[in-house]
């Protein structure tokens, strides 16, 4: 039963993990290269591809100096300003997701941006360094659209100040993702067990927005411990000029996740133990039951060198292992050959 849906696609621990390819701004300031992200998104799988909207002036102070990873002599500033989505693109991006049958997402980091994508977004999606920004969640909780906030970078006493204000704002449809704000992110330090820990602290459904390599562990390991979104950067070729174009998913590897995460949610099944459809012939074939070993005269006792244990194969299924001892010294009501499965109807009263 989905807890709520984003767009047509629902969301919920019985539903398939909703699945964002994040292509941020990897579109390098090129429709055509955004386009080209949409269909990719689409072509694996994917149920929203996000960009990122923004303005560097409502985000950074403009003294804002240099950042270390993105190993750039510009400073942090002037690289968000590189990195703007034109508003004007967001219409068109929208029509084109819908022509392709994908949601159109994008995270705004400002009220601006936030006003510029409210008519055509499903959902919001908060950034983890935005996470803490009450004002603007509030904003966001008044638009009455689902929110799938990250967490990276922030204590969970943290996250929970934020999720009550925005509970307090009206947001009722709410998705925390873990998140490890780290471009990219180790393998040992994506602490995908924090999934469980959001969902059992807040009571609401959860996921990982992902920035390590590997496209395929933190991922299955994520929906496995009942991820209901996954989130991961990905791109055109990791060649790319940009920031966020190194640590980012290849086409090909953005499909191994897509793949990986639809296995891994169809492996998980319903939790329900018994015997399936696939198991019928085996079950009936290879499970081990009570048989004739040699020829049984009517009014003969059953004893252990004439009946055994064994698998039934094409002959018919006898008594479980269990009644054996059950059995043993009884006198057969009717004679019975070697192989026969042996039944309450073969067994004198």
């Amino acid at each position: 039963m989905a807890e709520f849906y984003i767009g047509d696609r629902p969301v919920g621990p019985d539903e398939p993990a909703f699945v964002i390819a994040e292509a941020g701004s990897n579109h390098n300031g090129d429709l055509n290269i955004a386009k080209e992200l949409i269909d990719v998104a689409a072509d694996v799988g994917a149920d929203a591809v996000k960009f990122q909207t923004f303005r560097a002036e409502d985000l950074y102070v403009e003294e804002s100096g240099e950042v270390e990873y993105l190993d750039d002599d510009r400073s942090i500033y002037e690289i968000i300003e590189s990195m703007e989505m034109p508003y004007e693109w967001i219409p068109e991006l929208h029509d084109y997701c819908l022509e392709r049958g994908i949601q159109f997402m994008s995270t705004p980091f400002d009220e601006r941006s936030a006003a510029e994508l409210a008519e055509y977004v499903p959902a919001w999606k908060v950034a983890s360094y935005t996470s803490s920004h009450i004002p603007f969640l509030e904003h966001l909780a008044k638009t009455d659209k689902p929110i799938i906030m990250s967490t990276g970078a922030h204590e969970l006493a943290e996250v929970g100040e934020s999720v009550a204000a925005l509970r307090e704002a009206g947001a009722s449809d709410l998705v925390l993702l873990q998140c490890v704000a780290a471009y990219p992110t180790p393998i040992s330090e994506i602490n995908v067990g924090v999934v469980e820990t959001l969902h059992e602290e807040f009571n609401v459904p959860t996921g990982l927005s992902d920035h390590t390599l590997d496209p395929v562990t933190a991922p299955s390991a994520a929906v496995a411990l009942g991820a209901c979104v996954v989130e991961k950067h990905f791109t055109l070729d990791k060649s790319m000029e940009g920031p966020d174009h190194e640590f980012a998913l290849e086409p090909d590897e953005l499909d191994r996740m897509v793949t990986a995460i639809r296995d891994t949610k169809a492996a998980l099944g319903t939790g329900e133990k018994q015997v399936l459809e696939v198991e019928q012939e085996l079950h009936e074939k290879a499970r081990r039951a009570i048989h004739a070993v040699e020829d049984i005269e009517a009014g003969e006792e059953l004893t252990e060198e004439n009946i055994d244990i064994l698998r039934s194969g094409d002959q018919d299924t006898g008594l479980y292992p269990k009644f054996y001892t059950e059995i043993l010294g009884q006198k057969a009501e009717q004679s019975i050959s070697i192989g026969d499965g042996i039944n309450w109807s073969d067994i004198m009263d």
